[in-house]
């Protein structure tokens, strides 16, 4: 025991981290409700921290696991920049792997450099650096002129990077959180999962993605489908919809909802909010038994 005993969906708009804007180009409540999940996450004490990814090192046609000893990055922002580097589990990242694989679920092992694994270090992207941030790793930080570093020494979990490819059919990404949760179960120790999501980014015409009503559509059937505890469901979303909203969270979001098959949790929306154009959603787990 313990296994899964925390899980989340957290947006990945970067500026939302204080040290790199002081307004959180207007997500502000954005802001707070991760404040509010990383206290939340704190209290669960998590051993590791399991995060799902839509940018980072993919493999078409499979579930890409980091392989490495580390992960690094480096964000940047209007002239600020924060960098962050983090233990990667191996152990956990096999078994989830292996759990995964008895599934029927492609699994690629991804590394860079060093042919050894503890040798091996993979890029951190900022889908995984800006949850990671406001779920302890982000906190005490050590500047050096116009750079705040993470301390050399690790203040936060390791953690397990996972990456979709969605040239898999969506049923994957649920058998593939089931088998987080599973390999969570048979490793014992206290497990979090983080599925790391952007929803609509055709909210505006000035955005990159330009406008489409599909993109608040999209985000209201997802609030609504967290909100009755119910994420499986996504997996019907129209894609249509989902191309036209230009959602990036559907995929990681389905792998939430495997993992609740196996862990039942109850889950609370914090915050929902698109002040720029795109969509920004946080939304808490807690086993049933302890929900709130």
């Amino acid at each position: 025991m313990p296994g899964l005993v925390f899980a989340c969906v957290a947006p990945h708009g970067f500026p939302i981290i204080p040290a790199l804007s002081e307004d959180a180009e207007g997500a502000l409540a954005t802001r707070a409700a991760m404040d509010e999940l990383g206290r939340r996450c704190a209290a669960a004490q998590p051993d590791v921290i399991v995060v799902a990814t839509p940018h980072g090192t993919r493999v078409e046609g499979a579930i890409c696991l980091a392989a490495v000893a580390r992960a690094a990055g480096t964000l940047r922002w209007q002239g600020r920049q924060i960098e962050m580097n983090v233990p990667v589990d191996g152990p956990l990242t096999d078994a989830i792997a292996g759990a995964a694989r008895e599934r029927d679920v492609p699994i690629a092992l991804a590394s860079f450099a060093g042919n050894r694994r503890y040798q091996s270090i993979i890029p951190l992207d900022w889908a995984v650096i800006t949850p990671l941030w406001f779920l302890g790793h982000g906190r005490d930080m050590v500047g050096y002129g116009d750079v705040l570093m993470i301390p050399s020494e690790d203040i936060g979990p390791p953690v397990v990077i996972a990456a979709p490819s969605r040239a898999l059919p969506r049923g994957a990404m649920v058998a593939f959180g089931v088998a987080v949760a599973e390999a969570a179960a048979r490793d014992g120790r206290r497990i979090a999962f983080v599925a790391s999501c952007d929803w609509g980014h055709t909210h505006k015409e000035s955005g990159p993605y330009g406008y489409h009503p599909a993109a608040a559509e999209a985000d209201a059937l997802v609030v609504r489908a967290l909100e009755q505890n119910d994420p499986g469901r996504l997996i019907d979303m129209d894609e249509a919809q989902a191309q036209n909203a230009a959602i990036d969270g559907l995929w990681q979001t389905l792998m939430l909802a495997g993992a609740l098959e196996h862990t039942p949790m109850r889950g609370e929306v914090l915050s929902y909010e698109a002040p720029s154009y795109y969509g920004m959603i946080v939304a808490a787990f807690a086993p049933a038994a302890e929900a709130i």
